[in-house]
C-alpha cells in the first residue's frame, strides 16, 4: 500500500498520509526550490496557508495573495506578518507580502511580473464565465514563467466515502483526467505555454486505474514575454483591493543593515576588551602590580588570546591595545571578525555605519572603551 495512503477496512474513511491539502502544498515546494522563483502569486489563496509557508523559501523576495473572499483571508493573515525575530536579525533578502481582493476574471496590474503563480483546487470553484476569462486573465495578461493548476480528479470520487457529485457544495464542475487534460493542452497551445500533468494522493492498491485523486498540470512559457507587450495590455484602472501589505526588515535597507552592525561591532569589540583586561590582570598579579595606577602603554603577549584570535591580533597594524584606562581596539581586527566582515565588506563601509552610533579613536580607526565601564558593569 502506498506510504500516503491508508485504508481504514472497518469504518471505509479513506486516509492520505500526510493529509492531501499538505500533499499539494508540498508539491508547490518541491517546485520553488527546484525553479527558485523570485515572486511567487498564489490565486484563490483562500486562508492564506500555502503563502506562509512559501514565505520561509529563501529565493522567494515577492509573495502575492488574490482571492474573492476577503473574510476569509483576513482570518489567518496576521500569520504573515514579521515576528520580532525577525526584526532582531533581519535577514539578507528583502520581503514584501500582498494580499488582494478581487476575481481572477478581472485584470489588475499589481499581478504582472510574477515568476511562477499557484491556483491550488480553484478553478472547479469558477462559474462558466469566470472559467472562459481565466486562461485570458493568468496565461495572457499575467504571462509568468510557470504556473500550477490543481483541480479534483472526478474518477477517484467513487473511493471517497459519502461524495456521490463532487467533493464541495461549492464546486460548479469537477474533471476527469481527460476532461482536464484537454482543456489545459488547449490553453496550452494558444498561450505558448508547455505542460505536463501529475498529482498527489495515489490509489489504493490494485486501483490505479482512477489516477491521482488530486490531479495537477504544470505549465511551463515556452518564450520569453516582452515587456513592451505586458505594458501595453495594462489597465488602466485597478481592479483589485489590497487588504493587507507586509514589508520584512532586510539587511538590504541601510537601517536594518547600521542596527545589525552597530550591534555586531559592539559584541565583537566587548570579547576583545574582556580578553585585554583579563591578560592585564594576569600579568599584574605576576609582577605584584596595581592596574589601576597603569598610565603606559600596555600591550599584552598574543599567546593570551585563543587561537582563531591570535591569528587576527599577529596582523601588523591590529593588535588591540590599553593606554591608561582607555581600550582600543581596531576596527581592522574586528572587520576581521567573520560576521562583520560579511555585513559590511569593507573598512570604509564599516566606518561609516558605525560612526556616531559607537564610540571611535580621533582617527576613527579604532573602537574605544574605558577600564571603568569595565569596573562598572563588574
Amino acid at each position: 500500500m502506498d506510504e500516503n495512503f491508508q485504508d481504514e477496512q472497518f469504518t471505509g474513511i479513506i486516509k492520505f498520509t500526510p493529509p492531501l491539502y499538505k500533499q499539494r502544498y508540498q508539491f508547490i515546494k518541491d517546485l520553488v526550490g527546484k525553479y527558485k522563483p523570485k515572486k511567487v502569486a498564489d490565486i484563490g489563496c483562500a486562508d492564506c496557508t500555502l503563502l506562509w509557508m512559501l514565505k520561509f523559501c529563501s529565493c522567494i523576495e515577492v509573495l502575492a495573495g488574490l482571492d474573492i473572499c476577503a473574510s476569509v483571508m483576513k482570518e489567518k493573515m496576521h500569520r504573515l506578518s514579521p515576528l520580532p525575530g525577525d526584526y532582531l536579525q533581519p535577514t539578507e533578502r528583502s520581503l514584501t507580502v500582498t494580499l488582494h481582493h478581487g476575481s481572477v476574471a478581472h485584470r489588475d496590474a499589481c499581478m504582472l511580473g510574477f515568476d511562477l503563480v499557484t491556483c491550488i483546487e480553484l478553478i472547479e470553484h469558477l462559474e462558466q464565465s469566470e472559467l472562459k476569462k481565466f486562461p485570458e486573465v493568468v496565461f495572457g495578461f499575467m504571462s509568468p514563467s510557470i504556473v500550477v493548476i490543481s483541480t479534483p480528479n472526478s474518477e477517484f470520487n467513487p473511493l471517497l466515502p459519502g461524495v456521490t457529485l463532487f467533493r464541495h457544495s461549492d464546486h460548479k464542475f469537477e474533471w476527469n483526467r481527460a476532461q482536464f487534460q484537454s482543456w489545459a493542452l488547449e490553453t496550452a497551445r494558444h498561450y505558448d505555454y508547455s505542460v505536463e500533468f501529475t498529482g498527489v494522493g495515489h490509489p489504493p492498491k490494485g486501483m490505479e486505474n482512477v489516477g491521482f485523486c488530486t490531479q495537477i498540470g504544470v505549465f511551463v512559457r515556452k518564450y520569453p514575454k516582452a515587456s513592451e507587450s505586458a505594458q501595453s495590455e495594462k489597465p488602466t484602472k485597478a481592479a483589485y483591493k489590497t487588504v493587507f501589505k507586509a514589508v520584512y526588515p532586510s539587511l538590504k535597507d541601510e537601517k536594518y543593515l547600521q542596527n545589525a552592525v552597530v550591534s555586531e561591532v559592539i559584541f565583537t569589540a566587548q570579547i576583545i576588551k574582556q580578553r585585554l583586561l583579563n591578560c592585564l590582570m594576569s600579568e599584574c598579579e605576576e609582577y605584584n602590580d596595581d592596574p589601576t595606577e597603569r598610565k603606559s602603554k600596555f600591550q599584552p603577549s598574543v599567546s593570551c588570546f585563543p587561537e582563531d584570535l591570535r591569528k587576527l591580533v599577529v596582523e601588523k597594524g591590529m593588535e588591540p591595545f590599553v593606554d591608561g584606562n582607555v581600550v582600543y581596539i581596531p576596527l581592522k581586527t574586528i572587520l576581521s571578525f567573520p560576521k562583520v566582515n560579511q555585513l559590511c565588506g569593507t573598512f570604509e563601509k564599516l566606518q561609516q555605519l558605525i560612526v556616531g552610533k559607537v564610540t571611535l579613536s580621533s582617527d576613527g580607526s579604532a573602537v574605544m572603551f574605558t577600564t571603568e565601564d569595565e569596573n562598572e558593569e563588574n
